[in-house]
């Protein structure tokens, strides 16, 4: 009677040399390492969307205030054109 016990029997060797207890824990630690370069991926890219929020919440800021000047800019221009005065 020459079978291949599941994980757990009293027959250690599988075909491949490896016992069924040793492949699941090589599986485990294959699977153990995927999740970890996913984790550190997802990391790395939670990181780069928030610098880049930051990034732009700060450009657009700027852009908001410079913005602003010119509009009170054009708004007096436009007060003086329409009181007929000139720029000189």
């Amino acid at each position: 009677m020459d079978r291949n016990y599941g994980f757990g029997s009293m027959r250690p060797l599988t075909q491949g040399g490896l016992s069924d207890h040793q492949k699941n824990i090589q599986q485990d630690w294959a699977n153990r390492e995927l999740i970890e370069v996913i984790t550190s991926s997802l990391k790395k890219m939670t990181d780069f969307l928030n610098h880049f929020d930051v990034t732009c919440r700060e450009r657009l800021s700027l852009i908001n205030e410079r913005l602003c000047v010119l509009e009170r800019k054009v708004d007096v221009l436009e007060a003086m054109v329409t009181k007929g005065e000139t720029l000189s």
